[in-house]
């Protein structure tokens, strides 16, 4: 199986592009710190004209959930994130799925027993706690199974060959561990945060294939990395002490010639910059941490998504770009090949970067100015089927094109602006309190025969109209426009009121007009 392994990709080979992969666990929902990892995995591979591949780490069978691989995928689908290799496009490179490749992993693993360089180990839990337990006496802080610990242990650097041979032979249990060197210094140049430089004595002995028969990520994504030629891998700042381990191994299996550059991403922070974003603060303060929807398929727990809050998925994309990056410019609204002209990780910062919710919102709202009044009404149209609503296209089109500007979603021109589909039932109180005065009803029906009488129902005749009727009796824009308003949208606030009466036409208005006068008391 080694064998094979290696023809898969020859050690001497260069890689003749960028290649760089997304690597989710499928244990629940892609919250927006993933989706940032994948967004600029993509970014960094198209500005090189590279290669974006998903590969589904799902070696922690325990915590593997039903549906969250087909989740991520859809999520990466809406946010417009390309894949050229997966589970589901395939590619030369495959398996994408590690349960899939565990054949491939334990020969890589034996290997480094046999070169000296990792060991078997039989412990079982109830022994680990007792070690843990007699470091902490001994005035430990945080117990290791390392140089110090390994030898008083039940391993094959502790027991004889003899000994390691009857237990394997017997089925007993073992995982192999890193054999971690004493006392050197293991150095890395990271692409945002410069040279890392870690002492193996504060490492551990990692697991690296555990005895249930599969990987942990630090041998499986190594040996993935190395066998799917990726060249770059961008991820969360959590895996940064992880990192030497993998160099450690790319040295150990005598891949170093071909070991990826690493970048290692800023978290995203709570709003107040106090810790890292989590879901609970999402619930606490009113807002998405997921790209879609997501289901619990466990307690049947539904959690918001940007998607179904009626986002862009452009804005959200454009949105989390700026949570870590910056262009180095005064812009802020890039269309996704815009980022991708312009991305590099050069201009990612080391400091985790706050979520900023009224920003996301801000950055719908530019979005959705930027399309077309038809894309706009076709989204609406949607809104109004659903609450029963057969309206002509035009109508709702027109409708859009007075709202977008005050819209920061679609939804609001269906929740703010009902009444141009349907006319108002209830009357703004405080409009009504300041403005609907006793002499109000007599200039309101005045108004109203005036309309009525116009051939023109155009907007700037309908004003011309209005002002007319305040100049000839002496009257304030400010004393009837908002009786006006309030009688026809039963708002106090709005789009131009000339246009929404144009918009209803004649006879909406009139009769809008007539009911209020009977109901505004």
């Amino acid at each position: 199986m080694l064998e094979k392994a290696y023809l898969c990709c020859p050690k001497n080979q260069k890689m003749s592009k960028v290649r760089v992969r997304f690597a989710p666990s499928p244990t629940g929902p892609l919250h927006i710190g993933g989706v940032r990892t994948a967004l600029y995995n993509y970014l960094f591979a198209r500005s090189k004209g590279g290669k974006m591949i998903l590969r589904i780490e799902d070696t922690d069978q325990k915590r593997f959930v039903e549906g969250a691989e087909e989740y991520l995928i859809d999520a990466l689908k809406w946010c417009g994130i390309e894949l050229d290799e997966s589970v589901v496009d395939g590619g030369n490179f495959g398996p994408y799925r590690q349960s899939e490749r565990r054949d491939i992993y334990k020969p890589y693993a034996e290997k480094l027993v046999k070169d000296g360089f990792a060991y078997y180990a039989f412990d079982t839990t109830e022994e680990l706690n007792e070690m843990r337990e007699r470091m902490r006496l001994a005035g430990v802080p945080s117990p290791q199974y390392n140089a110090v610990t390994r030898n008083t242990m039940k391993n094959s650097l502790a027991l004889s060959e003899d000994e390691v041979s009857k237990k394997i032979n017997a089925g007993d249990k073992y995982v192999i561990r890193i054999k971690m060197p004493r006392n050197e210094e293991i150095k890395f140049n990271d692409i945002i945060r410069g040279w890392v430089v870690v002492n193996t004595n504060n490492m551990d002995d990692k697991v690296l294939f555990k005895s249930d028969g599969m990987p942990t990520y630090h041998l499986a994504n190594v040996i993935d990395d190395y066998l799917m030629n990726i060249s770059h891998v961008i991820r969360g700042e959590e895996w940064l002490p992880s990192a030497p381990t993998h160099v450690l191994l790319y040295k150990y299996l005598g891949w170093e010639g071909k070991m990826p550059e690493f970048a290692h991403l800023p978290l995203i922070l709570k709003p107040d910059g106090n810790g890292k974003l989590s879901k609970r603060d999402g619930d606490r303060l009113g807002f998405p941490v997921f790209p879609i929807e997501w289901k619990n398929p466990l307690t049947g727990d539904v959690s918001d998504g940007y998607k179904e809050g009626g986002y862009i998925s452009a804005a959200f994309i454009n949105m989390l770009a700026f949570l870590g990056w910056n262009p180095g410019t005064t812009q802020e609204i890039f269309s996704m090949q815009e980022l991708i002209n312009i991305f590099t990780l050069e201009r990612v910062g080391k400091a985790g970067a706050k979520f900023d919710f009224e920003k996301t919102k801000w950055f719908n709202q530019q979005y959705l100015r930027l399309k077309s009044k038809k894309e706009l009404a076709k989204d609406l149209q949607a809104i109004l089927k659903e609450n029963d609503l057969t309206i002509e296209d035009d109508f709702v089109t027109n409708v859009c094109e007075q709202l977008k500007e005050r819209a920061t979603f679609v939804k609001d021109m269906w929740e703010e602006g009902r009444y141009y589909f349907e006319p108002p039932v209830n009357y703004d109180e405080k409009t009504i309190r300041k403005k609907w005065k006793e002499e109000t009803p007599k200039y309101i029906l005045e108004l109203k025969d005036r309309l009525s009488d116009l051939l023109d129902f155009s907007s700037e005749s309908i004003e011309i109209e209005f002002k007319k009727h305040i100049e000839e009796n002496k009257l304030a824009m400010g004393f009837l426009l908002p009786a006006f308003r309030v009688a026809l949208t039963g708002l106090g606030v709005g789009p131009s009121l000339f246009d929404i009466a144009a918009l209803l036409g004649k006879e909406e208005t009139i009769k809008r007009m007539e009911i209020a006068l009977k109901r505004i008391r």
